[in-house]
């Protein structure tokens, strides 16, 4: 039995990078070898806030969405926030990101945060589409605001020169005349990983009131061997269960997008799927590993060059912390 498609369409998409920052920069800030980072994490260059906020960044990604198509703000029917990282507690960030729109005090536009760490995006894209009607939600707005740079660990190399910053808003639109639409979403958590990509210190485990600030408790800590063998052992099972329901097979896609989430697990997603020579985008080398992110820069990118074309199958897919698997799958 195969699955329905829903008409819905990507409008237009935005983006925000605040200050490039180069490998070399970093390297001789915390005197590490040179082409340490470009060797061992594949970046040579990544953006880092430096005045920016979380919201500030977001705001100005939905702004330029928005100038990129041909909707104001007051028809947008829904915000989602689709990230890992914020600029406080409570209130939510989409809430806050709204407030720092141009007119983001002027329309009281629902604002709603999901986070699934990496695959925020892909998973907020599969909710936006289970609730879009035509009607209470025909465009949504998923913005995913990243600033991961304030949480790693100075003295971890590993973490410390792969992660970038950036935000990226796309408008997805109920278009019925549209031969582009959503297939598919899906998502599966193997808890086994729970504890392989975490930020111990500041939630209510270890909290700021019972424990004083310490870079190890809490900045981001990553087992990157016993992740990567959880991908490798689970990816080609999630994908071939994923397309058991649906019209096409894996090798149909016109462009694959995988997580950014390293040198060697983007190498490990090339062995394991393969694909045909230029399938599979990706742009960690000048970005850096962007948390959520990271997968909708690269469309967002793709779109913008013309690279992406109305028609093209597009798939996305991504592991996060937690450790989930979780794809997404439609025609642009």
């Amino acid at each position: 039995m195969s699955i329905k498609s829903k008409k819905i369409k990507i409008v237009s998409t935005g983006a925000y990078l605040p200050k490039k920052v180069s490998s070399d920069d970093l390297e001789k800030k915390y005197n590490l070898k040179p082409g340490w980072s470009e060797k061992f994490s594949g970046v040579a260059n990544r953006h880092h806030a430096t005045f920016e906020s979380n919201g500030y960044m977001g705001a100005r990604a939905i702004e330029s969405a928005l100038q990129n198509s041909d909707l104001d703000l007051k028809d947008i029917d829904l915000i989602i926030s689709a990230g890992a990282t914020f600029d406080f507690p409570l209130p939510n960030q989409a809430c806050v990101t709204k407030s720092k729109l141009k007119d983001g005090f002027k329309y009281n536009i629902p604002s709603i945060d999901v986070d699934t760490s990496c695959l925020s995006f892909v998973t907020s894209f599969d909710i936006a589409s289970k609730m879009m009607d035509n009607y209470q939600y025909k465009n949504v707005i998923i913005v995913t605001t990243e600033l991961g740079s304030k949480g790693l660990n100075t003295k971890n190399p590993e973490t410390l020169t792969l992660f970038g910053d950036a935000a990226v808003a796309i408008i997805v639109s109920c278009d019925e005349l549209s031969e582009s639409c959503y297939i598919k979403g899906s998502l599966k958590t193997y808890s086994e990983g729970v504890n392989h990509a975490i930020i111990r210190g500041g939630g209510n485990e270890f909290f700021f009131k019972d424990y004083e600030y310490d870079e190890s408790l809490h900045s981001f800590k990553m087992d990157g061997i016993n992740l990567l063998k959880l991908a490798r052992k689970e990816t080609a099972r999630f994908a071939n269960d994923f397309f058991d329901d649906v019209d096409f097979n894996i090798n149909e896609m016109d462009v694959v997008i995988p997580h950014q989430a390293s040198k060697i697990g983007i190498a490990l997603f090339k062995k394991i799927f393969d694909f045909e020579k230029g399938i599979v985008k990706d742009n960690l080398l000048n970005h850096g590993n962007c948390i959520a992110a990271s997968i909708p820069l690269v469309l967002h990118q793709l779109i913008e060059s013309g690279e992406i074309k109305r028609g093209d199958l597009c798939f996305l897919l991504g592991t996060s912390a937690g450790f989930s698997i979780g794809a997404t799958l439609f025609r642009f």
